[in-house]
């Protein structure tokens, strides 16, 4: 049996991300490590990703959360259907936005490649999709270790070697 992976859309809406080689296949691989690794029935659903600037990601934090500032990351789970979709309909994951000025202000600033730190917050932003978070201590933890060992198969190294944890 193969591993059926999650259709993913990645949307670049914002000029700034044409600086970065490749961002969307970044992401792409990320999420698609991200979704081999976890337990989550994620096979022939659908996620969107949507890379934008501070000021986009700002007025979703403010509109969604509360928080009238930028930030790296969003992600917003779908609701999940209570009965059997219709035929050909694909199962919504959700949407995860991810700010370019932010994440390279925080790659810079911990002395981490760009794309190393992309990486992280595309899997971050996908495991919030399928359902982990970092409310409790050991919710981060679990959380964290899940993070670290889906970026060391992608060859980054441990994004908390510095840090407690994501914003």
């Amino acid at each position: 049996m193969s591993l059926v992976l999650p259709e993913i859309d990645i949307l670049v809406v914002a000029d700034c991300w044409q600086s970065e080689h490749a961002p969307e296949q970044v992401v792409q691989n990320a999420i698609e490590a991200a979704a081999a690794s976890v337990e989550a029935d994620t096979g022939g659903a659908e996620l969107a990703v949507m890379l934008t600037d501070d000021a986009g990601i700002q007025t979703l934090n403010a509109n969604w959360r509360g928080f009238d500032k930028p930030t790296n990351v969003l992600s917003f789970p779908a609701l999940q259907p209570t009965g059997k979709l219709p035929e050909g309909v694909p199962r919504m994951l959700g949407d995860i936005a991810i700010a370019y000025q932010t994440t390279r202000r925080e790659a810079d600033e911990e002395g981490k490649p760009f794309n190393h730190h992309l990486s992280h917050l595309a899997v971050h932003g996908f495991l919030h999709l399928v359902g982990y978070d970092h409310e409790t201590d050991s919710d981060a933890e679990e959380m964290e270790e899940l993070e670290r060992q889906i970026l060391s198969r992608l060859g980054v190294p441990d994004p908390y070697a510095n840090q407690d944890q994501v914003n």
